[in-house]
């Protein structure tokens, strides 16, 4: 297993092998360390020394050339000149996820909620292929235990596993992407040369397409996990859906949500102290946890929109919970109107994760108010937009109930299923595909 997830990895890039076997030992090493140090100063040492070969590696790849342009850009400002080293780096794929997995396996034994395992062990579980690129992020404490005892041929949940699979292809190929080259990308590259409608079609569509663009890959690794006998936790929960900020990032990017919330939350100090300290809390995670998307100011302002939202919700249920006042169960008409200012709300915090630079925004948003008198949108790209959207509000067990018809096939009819369904896919499509979204995070 092991042999398998390096050479894909090294398929990409094989220079960088070494970076994902070298992050393998270096945490291991750590990990066992604190494991075997008997004083706390001890322990302590060795989770700062993980903690600065990951974030020092992290910071390298991902964020030195954003820092000496920012340094650069500030220095300007204050009337300076500065010609700061500038390095062409390449950023190596799923550094962002293999890294969080790695700090959290070493945080895990260090706060003993995790024993540390061998080498080749932990190896597997920071290279395992199928979510090495992009996720789900997966907990030590879930992976590691799979590993303990052989997987059993004949108990693979294939049918839920080909299921997973089909579905993320169709949301993939036929959903995103179709809405990516014939609305999103164009609208976003030229906001001028469109009219309103066209560009709230666009805002939309790209809610539409980053959900279906992400979950399927987490569909697809989860699914491929399954035939090879693992079981990951699910990474989306029809997000769209939420009545509250909070409830969204339960049910979106669930693994990473978790992660945050256990390992830098937390670690900041929570819930715990004077209120101001949780609303600051909540501020610096999502500003990190929007920097952690990658390297732009765009994605720090992402944050920075949900983590005041996310502080502004916790105030308002603090103060109700001093008055004693409770609301209750929402009625129908008040969920669902809470649910739209919600999706109202992700969707605009979208434009700015979207866009290039605030000019981009400011044109976007200027956009929304300029003409309204024409559409040009084709009724195939409103079907796929409305099917995107449409799939929050699907029951997952009429799927379920497809998935045990589909598992009660013969195998031979099983693949001219899947077969039909790919050629199906491949001929709704566009021509080609698109690299998933988080690919470049």
């Amino acid at each position: 297993m092991l042999a398998s997830s390096w050479f894909f990895y090294g398929w990409w890039d094989i220079r960088f092998l070494a970076l994902l076997a070298g992050s393998s030992l270096a945490n291991h090493f750590a990990a066992q360390c604190i494991h075997r140090s008997i004083s706390r100063r001890g322990k302590r040492k060795w989770l700062l020394f993980s903690l600065i070969i990951n974030l020092g590696l992290l910071g390298f790849f991902k964020y030195y050339g954003f820092f000496v342009g920012s340094v650069e850009e500030l220095l300007r400002g204050l009337g300076l000149r500065a010609e700061l080293p500038l390095l062409e780096i390449v950023l190596p794929v799923g550094i962002s996820f293999f890294t969080f997995q790695a700090l959290s396996y070493v945080i895990d034994v260090y706060r003993k909620k995790l024993k540390p395992t061998d080498l080749l062990k932990f190896s597997v579980y920071l290279a395992f292929f199928p979510q090495l690129v992009a996720g789900p992020i997966v907990r030590a404490s879930e992976f590691l235990p799979q590993l303990r005892r052989p997987r059993d041929p004949n108990r693979v949940e294939s049918g839920r596993g080909f299921r997973l699979i089909a579905g993320g292809l169709f949301k993939k190929v036929v959903i995103a992407d179709t809405l990516a080259t014939r609305l999103v990308d164009p609208v976003f590259s030229a906001p001028s040369e469109f009219t309103s409608p066209e560009i709230l079609a666009a805002v939309y569509g790209y809610a539409a397409q980053i959900y279906c663009d992400f979950s399927a890959y987490s569909d697809i690794a989860i699914g491929c996990a399954l035939l090879l006998g693992f079981r990951f936790p699910e990474n989306f929960r029809s997000p769209y859906l939420a009545d509250s900020l909070q409830d969204f990032w339960r049910r979106w990017h669930i693994t990473l949500s978790r992660w945050l919330r256990d390992y830098l939350y937390i670690s900041l100090g929570g819930s715990k102290g004077l209120r101001w300290k949780t609303y600051r809390n909540l501020m610096l995670t999502m500003v990190l946890g929007g920097l952690w998307h990658g390297a732009s100011w765009m994605f720090v302002i992402w944050g920075a929109m949900h983590g005041a939202w996310l502080a502004v919700e916790r105030w308002w249920r603090d103060r109700h919970a001093v008055s004693g006042s409770t609301s209750g169960r929402p009625g129908v008409l008040r969920l669902w109107l809470k649910r739209a200012v919600v999706f109202h709300f992700v969707c605009f915090a979208w434009i700015f994760f979207r866009s290039e630079s605030m000019g981009t925004v400011g044109e976007i948003l200027g956009g929304l108010s300029r003409d309204w008198s024409s559409v040009a949108l084709a009724p195939p790209v409103l079907l796929v937009l409305a099917l995107g959207l449409g799939s929050q509000a699907m029951s997952s067990a009429r799927f379920e109930r497809l998935q045990s018809v589909f598992g009660r096939l013969h195998p031979t009819l099983q693949g001219a299923v899947l077969a039909l369904f790919l050629f199906v896919v491949d001929l709704l499509g566009p021509e080609g595909v698109a690299a998933f979204i988080y690919f470049q995070f």
